[in-house]
């Protein structure tokens, strides 16, 4: 196989960009900018998200069985820069953004347009990622968009032209 031809075959692919969090029972939370997310089902309605295996977030959501995606708007690249990073919780806060307790026992962040919390139903760990499917138990829109909804989020695209993943 010829690497460049699949680094740049597999960037070709579009990519939104979310905050996971989520949270153990002992109130450890974990977050981090995802973007390998696509919902896979109507009914029930589910969702897939790959997070890298020796994570922190990967541990918390095996042992929580929850996590909530946080949809990132167009505005908000300085967050998805954030959350590129390990960080710890300080309150309310992580990385010095606002968070609260999902109806679940996620966090979810204040400032995204919408958010979605999931119930843990499947996990497929092969390779660098593992892959959680989530049941989604609870979403929320912060103000109805204009348009297509999905012209709100968040892209990798978005970030610049050195920007990348995947390849």
């Amino acid at each position: 196989m010829d690497a460049d031809a699949k680094k740049t075959a597999l960037r070709m692919i579009p990519y939104g960009l979310y905050v996971l969090t989520a949270e153990d029972k002992a109130g450890k939370v974990a977050a981090a900018t995802v973007n390998w997310v696509t919902q896979t089902a109507f009914q029930p309605p589910l969702v897939v998200v790959g997070v890298k295996a020796d994570s922190g977030a990967h541990a918390i959501i095996k042992e929580s069985k929850t996590f909530a995606l946080n949809i990132l708007g167009k505005d908000q690249k300085g967050q998805a820069f954030t959350f590129f990073k390990p960080l710890e919780r300080e309150g309310n806060t992580i990385g010095g953004e606002p968070f609260r307790k999902g109806n679940t026992r996620r966090a979810d962040s204040r400032k995204a347009p919408a958010f979605v919390e999931c119930a843990l139903v499947d996990t497929i760990e092969k390779g660098d990622h593992s892959i959680f499917v989530g049941e989604v138990k609870d979403a929320g829109v912060a103000a109805q968009p204009s348009g297509r909804p999905d012209d709100v989020t968040l892209t990798l695209k978005d970030l610049g032209d050195k920007v990348f993943y995947g390849g």
